[in-house]
């Protein structure tokens, strides 16, 4: 009896608001309608997942099992085009609600069928529907407002429009009465929509800062980190704490969409990645190309070294890779390059695709396969014929390169030792660096030093190279783009060196060469392996001598270099030998100790 009297209750007090049945369909008609299997009006159109817009209020359900609210929840759904839903208005006496629902209808349909909005928009039917929503917008269900609100961002409306304004300050007015779905379903919109500029949507982010413990669901999580994180770093910290605490829950697509959230935003979350690195690798056996793709590139530009993660995203990627774009095989070995992470493998197949695609593939993408080979020091297993190809490829299309671009090609061919003399006199012809010339930028100090680098290697390692060779002012000039201070090794070698070579006359410190490299302490020993004067002895890597004595029978020049370069990878720090006619080194606390002589 309690529960009848209850029911009695809700149907008298909801009566107000819902329309008498003769309103809402000719008679004969409304038991003409069909229940369909329709994804529910509230959830709004494809750009909002269905999902999202499920935050009923107790009266909102009561009222949505209505049978006269069914009818015609069904008659607008299954309206296919917008005169239907015009014709829909004309014929039953709407109410706020149910005019909120047929603009919303008609922006989903505009959105499927990609009509034209601007006919919705001046058609007098549609101002009549504001009108009627506007006239007592107080009464529509906080999930139609929302969704409303959104239809019409969609549709193009002006907001100057007075029914425009007056949907926003009651969605501003309710925002506390929303659930958080809601709030999150209206902050990726608006997120996408309007950007940070929006009022509403700082409003809305505030919200969800303050009501972040109701967050629950890894779809919610995911898709705030990727569209919302970015406006509030707040609210990112408090995404990244409940993704780590959902991290088992997540499949592939979650975690990709996640790390690429965290790279965009450059957010070098290391517990959160570890927790979804462990779960990729213990739960996920197999993973699609879009995934691989993506997570590869998010781990190199965020810096994140994983190697059972990069173990078995090389292992997944090498069967791909003979159906792969020249875009996705560049973009894939770009990411390991920048991890310095070398799988034989997966590199030997994409040298193998270059061979095999050279018609595909642009200058730019077999720029980029050289710079990310040199940058691990790879050499492929066909080395011959890869070479031969790029040399044939690259024939006459130098002078189309941009001159960074020509230039880290050139440096990386240098790397390789691939470099001819075509390639050393492009870019160490002074046309060509008088460009750079007094130029003091970050990026002209770098290139200015790779120049330097390619000057070596023309010296040093090309005895048919006859010139031309880069001038004394631009050698002098080749100073780090960074002045680094001193670290405690350095400070600690000096101090040793000091008491071993007797007299400051026996060595030197911190010594910028010719070469591009710079040396942190040199000193020459007889044959004995006692210090010598280094004054005494011509120095052909300083660009100034102070002597011009030869080393005498049996004396050795050495030289220390702290063992860590970031532009290298552990197979390609022995290149920096080749740059001081090293050709005997070995390592002593921490730096690498070079036999010069």
């Amino acid at each position: 009896m309690a529960a009848r009297l209850v029911r009695r209750c809700c149907w008298r007090h909801l009566g107000a608001f819902v329309s008498p049945p003769s309103l809402l369909a000719p008679a004969g008609k409304v038991t003409v309608a069909r229940a369909l299997p329709q994804a529910p009006l509230a959830s709004f159109h494809a750009s909002s997942p269905a999902s999202w817009a499920d935050g009923f209020s107790v009266k909102e359900r009561v009222e949505e099992r209505n049978p006269e609210h069914k009818v015609f929840g069904e008659l607008v759904e299954t309206a296919t085009s917008p005169q239907e839903l015009f014709q829909l208005s004309e014929l039953h006496a709407l109410n706020s609600n149910q005019a909120s629902l047929v603009i919303t209808q008609l922006s989903r349909l505009a959105a499927e069928k990609k009509l034209e909005t601007e006919s919705i928009l001046q058609d007098e039917r549609f101002r009549q529907l504001l009108s009627i929503m506007d006239s007592q917008i107080s009464q529509v269900w906080n999930n139609t407002l929302v969704n409303l609100l959104k239809s019409l961002y969609s549709l193009g409306a002006d907001g100057s429009w007075r029914e425009m304004q007056s949907v926003e300050q009651e969605v501003l007015w309710r925002l506390r009465r929303l659930t958080f779905r809601q709030l999150a379903s209206l902050a990726e919109f608006l997120a996408v929509k309007q950007g940070k500029e929006s009022k509403l949507l700082s409003d809305v982010i505030k919200k969800l800062e303050l009501r972040w413990t109701e967050l629950e669901g890894t779809r919610t999580v995911v898709t705030l980190m990727g569209k919302v994180g970015p406006i509030s770093p707040a609210l990112m910290d408090r995404l990244e704490d409940k993704a780590l605490e959902l991290a088992e829950q997540f499949e592939p697509e979650d975690i990709r969409k996640i790390t690429l959230a965290l790279a965009y935003q450059n957010r070098r979350c290391v517990p959160l990645l570890r927790a979804l690195s462990y779960h990729l690798i213990q739960k996920h056996s197999e993973l699609g190309l879009n995934v691989l793709m993506d997570l590869i590139f998010a781990y190199g530009k965020l810096n994140f070294h994983q190697p059972q993660v990069f173990q078995k995203i090389a292992a997944d990627l090498q069967p791909h890779v003979a159906a792969m774009t020249p875009v996705e095989v560049t973009r894939c070995i770009r990411s390991f390059a920048l991890l310095k992470w070398l799988s034989l493998p997966l590199f030997e197949a994409i040298a193998q695709y270059a061979l095999d695609n050279t018609r595909q593939l642009s200058v730019t993408h077999l720029c980029s396969i050289i710079l990310s080979f040199a940058r691990l020091n790879f050499q492929p297993s066909g080395s011959e014929d890869f070479f031969n190809m790029v040399h044939e490829e690259l024939q006459g299309r130098l002078g189309d390169l941009e001159p960074h671009l020509l230039t880290d090609l050139v440096w990386s061919l240098c790397v390789l030792q691939q470099a001819k003399a075509p390639y050393l006199q492009r870019v160490l012809a002074p046309d060509f660096h008088a460009q750079i010339r007094g130029d003091r930028s970050l990026k002209a100090q770098n290139l200015r030093l790779k120049l330097t680098h390619i000057n070596a290697t023309a010296k040093l390692e090309s005895p048919d190279y006859r010139g031309p060779f880069l001038p004394a002012e631009m050698l002098s000039a080749a100073e780090p783009a960074v002045t680094e201070r001193v670290t405690l090794l350095q400070s600690s070698l000096r101090e040793a060196l000091v008491g071993v070579l007797g007299s400051q006359d026996n060595g030197r410190f911190d010594v910028r060469t010719v070469y591009g490299w710079q040396i942190d302490a040199e000193m020459v020993v007889n044959s004995e392996n006692k210090p010598l004067p280094l004054k005494d002895f011509a120095a052909p890597h300083l660009l100034r001598s102070e002597g011009t004595k030869p080393l005498p029978p049996g004396a050795r020049r050495v030289a220390f270099l702290r063992w860590e370069f970031p532009n290298f990878s552990n197979r390609s720090k022995d290149l920096l030998g080749r740059y001081f006619m090293a050709r005997r080194h070995v390592m002593a606390a921490g730096f690498l100790v070079v036999d010069v002589s």
